[in-house]
């Protein structure tokens, strides 16, 4: 590493899906350099990539992990919701133009909320199937204009559960599920009981949190 003079184990606070974007990332790592927090800022800045940048630093106790020591995150789902395209949201929005009943859809988004086995909101791959459950405490839809955002809270999220809800969401907008049927699909503990995976693009790691380090 060019401002360190070594190259430090770093450990993130989450994978993402390439295409999926973050408006805050944590990272830890351990150095010997004796860096002030404030001067490592810039001088990572310096190198980084224009479409990356480091806002803040501080040192924590040795035993943290910027990814197992996370208490929950909170994701934010964007779609432009308007008969026309947006070329400025294009690859940062999904382009969504039939109209979108933001209370039937707050209806649905409601059943996510608690801790249930999301077993239907997962993407099964190769990866050794663990623990399903996951506590959701935040789950709505709001306007903004022309933008529908869907923000989500939980202690952590399944591989593609965040694009799963959304899918799931815009079947409900389309009529195919009734609100209180997303229920039904998370007591199906079945992936085919939900609806598609909606693309990358539009979705957003919006915050992380952990205990007693502030963010």
């Amino acid at each position: 590493m060019k401002v360190l003079g070594e190259k430090p184990d770093i450990k993130g606070c989450s994978r993402t899906d390439s295409f999926v974007h973050a408006r805050q990332y944590c990272i830890s790592l351990k150095t010997e350099h004796t860096i002030l927090c404030e001067r490592l800022v810039g001088a990572l800045n310096h190198f980084l990539p224009e479409d990356i940048a480091v806002w803040s630093c501080r040192e924590v106790p040795p035993d943290f992990h910027a990814r197992y020591s996370c208490t929950g995150k909170e994701y934010v789902y964007q779609i432009w919701n308007h008969p026309v395209r947006d070329p400025f949201q294009q690859h940062r929005a999904l382009h969504y133009w039939y109209q979108l009943d933001l209370n039937r859809l707050n209806e649905a988004a409601a059943c996510y909320l608690g801790t249930h086995d999301f077993t239907s909101f997962c993407t099964l791959d190769s990866r050794e199937r663990g623990d399903m459950t996951r506590t959701v405490t935040k789950a709505e839809v709001r306007r903004e204009g022309d933008l529908v955002l869907f923000t989500v809270a939980a202690d952590g999220f399944l591989y593609n559960m965040v694009r799963i809800m959304v899918g799931t969401l815009l079947r409900v907008a389309q009529g195919k599920l009734e609100p209180q049927q997303v229920a039904e699909v998370i007591e199906a503990k079945d992936r085919r009981a939900a609806g598609p995976t909606a693309p990358p693009y539009g979705l957003y790691l919006n915050r992380v949190f952990y205990e007693d380090v502030k963010t």
